[in-house]
């Protein structure tokens, strides 16, 4: 997948919080439970303090007035196990409503974070349903799926994880900073020293770990992509002996994946021992310049106690923050990458679109179309009349499954490149989905899913009756085929119909489109897997089921064509000729030339024989 442009900070806040609605709750629960949690391990400390400097010692408490006026201190001091026991029990405590708040914080974070995830995860697959056939061919399957995955899943971690780290953390260094500024400020300045050289640090750290978190990700993409390809292809790999390429392919991409995040540990080794290094300094400087204030008087021993303590815990979390920036970096990465699906822009329909009946000629009116500036059509114009057999005969690039492509709306003609009508109406203002459920497609290389040959017959009418599938099973010559399995109907076919043969896919595809009961049914090269005996038994069985529809076939076999009312004969994009199987062998042309070569003595005996097969 090329490279995109990175979403801005506030397209990024946008998307987040668009996916976060429905899910407040949760997190603005975990949020107040987490201060909560900072709070009951801030008291703790002062506990300390306490017990140590007005129990233990001779100091007035600085506390509020009514936990002095609950706090019996003579008492205390005349019997130090009782005031010790008492402490521990307030320790504990605090840590059991600790516990609740963690506990009670979890439920509520993988709750949110569940209906966070789930709901990005709706509206990406939604959108990727929406997305143009355009867009699909021109993106790889293995790095779509990583996206919607991987991609995903960090975008999770950091918004109900790192996120809520932060949170919490900016917390409790406020908390904490203001506790200490109250117990000794000159103490709380050398603290607070090295925060600001911490987040520098990690401001560097974060511009140095960015991009290389970019080209990571895309290079498991890539390892995605070639891992996907390879086990949709496997029978290909197998049929030509390219394991050993296959294997030396996915070596190379993992090679370079893993040398990726090789140099991506080498960055995160230097900031985390520089973090461990700026933690131990600011812990050692606070425990000397605590020892020598203890000393001089101006801190009691409890005071200091508490201060060593609101220190380390501070320092950690703070530390921590380059490893949420970390965690950040992947993040915007992975919002990049999500936020360029969900940015691409999705098939739309005119306002003045219409459900419509599709009734009346097919009529191609001067079309001319390209790929990538490449031109497969030239000024290409025919008419299909409604409730006939029209047929395209025409070489490899000559523009014949373009043209079924338009028809079909999976591209679109742009102005002055002409128009396909239906009826007399622009198939432009016809609503896609309303378009594509009229129109039966099956292709030369049909998808079956991973389901029972039942599930996939059945894809395109879901709940039809027994009888109904069966028929049209039959109707496509695989009915005996489908009996012959080991579960019949019921056989789970390989991925993308891998275990079945070729003929039989073709089959099944058709009988999946007849089972459609669309008023236009196309056939492009679909019968292109079967023998020639087969292939008459399935169009005399067709044109006695389809007396109704319009249909058109495409085929290199001149057989599958010939008892077609019309054949359109396509040369480089142009139409070189039009006319009757009799009017287009009764002159010079491509189409004589063709079948002059394809007829051997067996298929004119055939076609003798079969009469209108």
């Amino acid at each position: 997948m090329e490279s995109q442009a990175k979403l801005s900070a506030q397209e990024k806040l946008d998307m987040v919080l668009r996916h976060l609605r429905g899910n407040w709750g949760f997190f603005v629960g975990a949020i107040l439970l987490a201060y909560l949690n900072t709070i009951c391990n801030a008291v703790i400390p002062q506990i300390i303090s306490v017990t140590v400097d007005s129990v233990l010692g001779a100091k007035e408490p600085d506390l509020p007035g009514f936990l002095t006026a609950l706090l019996p201190l003579e008492l205390l001091r005349e019997d130090s196990w009782t005031a010790l026991w008492i402490a521990a029990g307030a320790v504990v405590l605090a840590a059991a409503v600790r516990g609740v708040c963690i506990y009670g914080m979890r439920i509520n974070l993988a709750k949110g974070s569940e209906g966070f995830v789930k709901k990005l995860r709706d509206n990406l697959y939604g959108h990727i349903q929406r997305l143009s056939f355009q867009w699909h061919t021109a993106h790889a399957t293995g790095d779509i799926i990583q996206r919607c995955t991987s991609d995903v899943e960090v975008i999770r971690t950091f918004v109900c994880n790192q996120l809520m780290e932060v949170l919490r953390t900016v917390f409790l260094v406020a908390l904490y900073t203001g506790i200490m500024l109250m117990m000794n400020w000159k103490l709380a300045l050398v603290s607070l020293v090295f925060i600001p050289i911490t987040g520098l640090a990690s401001g560097v750290f974060y511009g140095k770990i960015s991009t290389r978190f970019q080209v990571a990700d895309e290079a498991e993409g890539a390892l995605t992509t070639c891992a996907q390809e390879n086990l949709t292809g496997v029978r290909v790999v197998r049929a030509f002996g390219r394991e050993r390429f296959e294997i030396d392919r996915f070596a190379q991409k993992n090679d370079r994946f893993s040398e990726l995040w090789v140099e991506l540990g080498k960055v995160l080794s230097v900031y985390w021992a520089s973090g461990v290094l700026l933690v131990c300094l600011q812990i050692m400087s606070v425990i000397v310049a605590g020892t020598v204030a203890a000393v001089n008087g101006s801190i009691t021993l409890g005071d200091f106690q508490a201060f060593v303590i609101y220190n380390s815990a501070m320092a950690w979390p703070v530390r921590s923050l380059g490893r949420v920036l970390s965690e950040m970096s992947k993040a915007g990465v992975s919002m990049d990458r999500v936020g360029y699906i969900l940015k691409a822009p999705e098939e739309s329909d005119r306002p003045e679109a219409e459900n419509v009946r599709l009734s009346g000629d097919i009529v191609f009116d001067h079309v001319t179309f390209g790929y990538e500036g490449q031109k497969v059509l030239n000024d290409v114009s025919f008419t299909i009349p409604w409730g006939s057999t029209f047929a395209i005969l025409g070489g490899t690039g000559s523009g014949k499954s373009t043209l079924v492509h338009l028809l079909d709306r999976l591209y679109d003609l742009d102005g002055g490149q002409g128009t396909i009508t239906i009826g007399g109406v622009d198939i432009r203002d016809i609503r896609r989905e309303d378009l594509r459920r009229q129109i039966g497609l099956v292709l030369q290389e049909p998808f079956l899913f991973s389901q029972t040959i039942r599930e996939n017959i059945a894809a395109t009418r879901p709940g039809t009756p027994e009888e109904e599938l069966r028929q049209c099973a039959e109707t496509a010559c695989v009915d005996e085929a489908i009996a012959d399995l080991p579960n019949g109907y019921e056989t789970v076919v390989g991925e993308r119909g891998v275990t079945l043969s070729g003929g039989q896919k073709q089959r099944v595809a058709i009988a999946r489109m007849l089972l459609q009961n669309a008023p236009v049914m196309v056939f492009d090269d679909s019968l292109s897997a079967v023998d020639a005996e087969t292939d008459a038994k399935i169009r005399a069985a067709l044109k006695e089921r389809m007396s109704q529809a319009t249909v058109i076939l495409i085929s290199h076999r001149v057989t599958t064509l010939m008892q077609a009312d019309r054949i359109l004969v396509l040369d480089k994009g142009r139409a070189a000729d039009v006319g009757t199987h009799a009017e287009l062998i009764a002159r010079p042309g491509i189409y004589k030339e063709i079948y002059d070569i394809q007829m051997s003595s067996d298929d004119r005996a055939m076609v003798k024989e079969g009469g209108d097969a």
